[in-house]
């Protein structure tokens, strides 16, 4: 007999696991079709001893001293700040866009103030931003749109910007400065020995059982317990009785290359040729010193795990349908990005995660 079934052990589940055992005394079965907990944050080691993110780049960046104290019980952190290049017109220019974008783009010598003025100047006012591609060009006008953003966003997504919501480049910030990070984030890190030695760490209590390489549907008709927390599909769990949910995947190609540093930053961002979208060099983000290293180069596509759910009104609609579903179910929680369609960061999971928790533990107060 279980308190609660967990299905998945990315971080909505795992934060849950942990709280829920540690923190409640509960008896606790997590379940994961896939052969290693983690989710999509696994790292691994691979044959060449570099350690890499299965699943692409995962960097942790937080404004949340709640979550960033909470992960600290689970891990050692590297100071880490990320930074990413965009490669445009034969150059290498720092993305988001900032004042050394501008200069080094065009040849000039502008201060924060003038270059503020040159964003105004090719700016083009819109009435309403309600897509990605009103947000840049309202922002710094129709050639840097097209320059940084229009192409990566078509291969990302398979649909115009102009197609999209606009929260989807709205993610992305236009500086007038020279701070050349990608994240300006309160707390950045990495863990120090990686995600899936924290998640090791997180899961490591008596009370938690895990099952791998195991669908929930396969076992849960076997299975005694009291509440299920689901952070799979929200389509899947209710049979895609309103169809399936539109996601976007990335087909990632590994390559080890026989020398000690392939470029000069994390990632670089390759807009407008190339089927990838970008090229991440782990080392960057680990530190770890080898001889060799290890590239992820990035292909969105269609089919795949669901990674990115697409950010259109007709399948928020279809969304809230199953939503309406799970929120008539009793004994069952829905928690993470899958579960509730919407793209989280992973500090975002953690802390939606940590109020579940609270949620739960203050219903069965008020229950007992």
């Amino acid at each position: 007999m279980y308190d609660y079934l967990i299905v998945g052990a990315g971080f909505a589940g795992s934060v849950l696991a942990e709280r829920l055992a540690n923190q409640s005394n509960k008896k606790v079965l997590i379940i994961d079709k896939r052969n290693h907990i983690a989710g999509n944050a696994y790292d691994h080691y691979d044959d060449h001893g570099i350690l890499v993110h299965k699943y692409g780049p995962h960097i942790f960046h937080t404004n949340s001293k709640e979550v960033f104290n909470y992960l600290s019980r689970f891990t050692e952190w590297r100071n880490y700040q990320h930074r990413v290049l965009a490669n445009v017109d034969g150059q290498l220019l720092p993305i988001p866009i900032n004042l050394n974008t501008i200069n080094k783009l065009y040849g000039l010598n502008l201060n924060s103030t003038e270059v503020k003025e040159f964003f105004e100047s090719k700016a083009e006012k819109k009435n309403e931003v309600l897509t990605s591609e009103d947000v840049v060009v309202s922002v710094v006008g129709r050639e840097l749109y097209e320059k940084f953003f229009r192409g990566y966003t078509r291969k990302q997504w398979a649909l115009d910007p102009s197609e999209l919501h606009a929260s989807v480049t709205a993610r992305v910030p236009t500086r007038t400065n020279l701070d050349d990070r990608y994240f300006t984030d309160t707390f950045q890190a990495m863990p120090q020995h990686g995600y899936t030695r924290m998640f090791e760490k997180m899961l490591n209590h008596p009370n938690i059982h895990v099952m791998l390489n195991t669908d929930y549907r396969d076992v849960v008709g076997d299975l005694v317990f009291k509440e299920l927390i689901f952070t799979g599909p929200i389509d899947e769990f209710f049979d895609y009785k309103y169809g399936k949910l539109p996601y976007r995947s990335i087909d990632f190609k590994f390559e080890t290359l026989d020398q000690e540093v392939f470029q000069e930053t994390g990632t670089i961002n390759y807009p407008n040729d190339y089927a990838f979208t970008r090229i991440t060099e782990f080392k960057h983000l680990t530190g770890q010193k080898h001889h060799k290293t290890s590239l992820v180069y990035e292909f969105p596509t269609a089919v795949g795990d669901p990674y990115y759910p697409i950010p259109k009104a007709e399948n928020q609609a279809i969304y809230q349908k199953y939503h309406n579903l799970a929120s008539k179910m009793k004994a069952t929680h829905f928690v993470g990005r899958l579960a509730t369609y919407k793209y989280y960061n992973m500090d975002q999971v953690v802390a939606q995660a940590l109020t579940v928790y609270k949620k739960i533990i203050n219903q069965e107060i008020l229950v007992n």
